[in-house]
């Protein structure tokens, strides 16, 4: 009598191959070490879960890859012990909606949603699958499909390509300051308006009636976005990056100040989810440097930004602030590649909640691509306008962007009044400018102290304080 294959074990198979829209081949699936199937073995499995139609091979000899069936239930490990009459919901591959209502949402999508919105008492507990993010090969495996990556890259073009990292991101900071720190904050639950958060930000002033943590939260994206566009030819998916832009986020808010910016080394529980996060320590850390180290490996700037939102929420390395470090680290590649931000527009809590919990659960991410792509092309239509009414970079100003912002902050931090910084900007201006420059250099510098507001003063890395301060000297 033959040998009874665990059904866990077919299970893991599917989840894997489902999560790959590219599909998976016998080779890359070998090199999965948590599967840990010698090859006659996979093979064996792998005619089974064909033969009864949940995946379906595509090509011949060494180019045939195992793709998801379109008429397979969604993969989950607790789909296999569920009892018949809970297995309903997953029968068929798609489940319709009335018109109108998210027409942006994928068939799988919807699938996905009708899935995690059962009550939690109907969806089995699952822990962390590593083999989700062994079966992710870079540049081999793709999230976005090729044609949806070619979508996103027209609309994200700015005309910046050829210029410094970190060009357009600069140009639309003061926007983008109040759009992403409202917008994420916003999915976070915080109770802050867009204009209660632009007073914040440009003022300094809290909204009467919200609290303390609410502000802190809106302020710490603040000093999160500026390390972003400050150092964008410096920032990239390694730990002084992520870990430094947590602690900017976590800023205040943890019990623990010693966890900000620290991965973590104690179990987290999540709240609205029946996924539990990965405990072990040292396990947690080396799926973070997993995860960095292939974000890094991916050359297209739109995976890369999703692969982060997919896997950063979904290994928890902080105690807390997961999601929002992933919201702004997907903007990094977007910044050295001096594309379209994403801000998050328009993106509904329940949305992004339940893609999220679409990963946590059923390590699929269809629902999630479909917010993020929605997100992206709201976020593409808003600083298009911007852009129009900033009109194009003054390439003079372009070439020494460092030098004028240097000489703008220490003028400030000094307390200048206008007779001195006259003769101290001239001073540095023939330490640092070749002379046939110096007069243009002068004149731009002067123009931005003229220029400089509590509206703008962000790109200077200036508080609201500290203008405050200069202005009075300087008037």
């Amino acid at each position: 009598m033959p040998q009874q294959v665990p059904a866990e074990e077919l299970g893991q198979l599917v989840r894997i191959i489902h999560a790959s829209p590219d599909g998976q081949s016998v080779g890359d699936l070998l090199a999965i070490p948590d599967l840990g199937i010698k090859k006659r073995t996979l093979q064996r499995r792998l005619d089974q879960l064909a033969s009864e139609g949940k995946i379906r091979a595509q090509g011949e000899g060494r180019g045939r890859r195992y793709v998801a069936s379109p008429t397979m239930p969604l993969p989950h490990v607790s789909r296999w012990s569920l009892p018949p009459d809970e297995n309903d919901l997953f029968r068929g591959s798609v489940l319709r909606e009335e018109p109108g209502d998210h027409a942006w949402l994928t068939d799988e999508a919807r699938n996905i949603r009708a899935v995690v919105e059962q009550p939690r008492a109907k969806r089995t507990p699952v822990g962390y699958q590593g083999a989700f993010l062994d079966a992710y090969l870079p540049n081999r495996t793709f999230y976005l499909p090729e044609t949806l990556r070619k979508q996103l890259a027209e609309m994200g073009q700015v005309g910046l390509t050829d210029l410094p990292a970190g060009t357009y991101v600069r140009q639309v900071l003061d926007r983008l300051l109040i759009d992403l720190s409202w917008n994420s904050s916003r999915l976070e639950g915080n109770t802050y308006s867009l204009l209660e958060t632009q007073i914040l930000l440009e003022k300094g002033e809290g909204a009467e009636g919200k609290a303390t943590e609410e502000t802190q939260m809106i302020l710490n994206h603040k000093a999160a976005i500026e390390m972003l566009a400050d150092q964008a030819d410096g920032i990239g998916f390694n730990r002084y990056t992520i870990c430094n832009l947590h602690a900017l986020l976590s800023d205040n808010l943890l019990s623990d100040p010693a966890a900000c910016g620290r991965i973590r080394s104690r179990p987290v529980g999540i709240s609205g989810t029946v996924f539990h996060p990965l405990e072990v320590p040292t396990q947690i850390e080396e799926r973070f440097e997993q995860i960095m180290a292939k974000a890094e490996a991916v050359k297209d700037p739109f995976e890369q930004s999703f692969f982060v939102m997919v896997h950063l929420p979904y290994l928890q390395p902080f105690e807390d602030v997961n999601k929002r470090v992933s919201r702004l680290a997907a903007n990094i590649p977007l910044i050295r590649h001096n594309l379209c931000p994403l801000s998050f527009t328009d993106v509904e809590q329940k949305d992004y909640v339940t893609g999220v919990i679409g990963v946590y659960e059923l390590n699929r991410v269809e629902y999630l691509r479909d917010v993020f792509v929605w997100a992206y092309r709201r976020s593409c239509v808003r600083y298009a306008a911007v852009r129009q009414s900033l009109g194009e970079p003054d390439p003079f100003r372009l070439r020494h962007r460092s030098a004028i912002a240097k000489l703008v902050r220490e003028v400030v931090l000094g307390r200048m009044e206008k007779a001195k910084a006259v003769d101290w900007i001239l001073t540095e201006t023939e330490k640092e400018i070749p002379e046939s420059s110096r007069a243009k250099f002068v004149e731009v510098v002067e123009l931005e102290l003229r220029s400089l507001h509590e509206g703008n003063i962000a790109r200077y890395r200036l508080r609201p304080s500290e203008f405050g301060t200069w202005q009075a000297a300087w008037k």
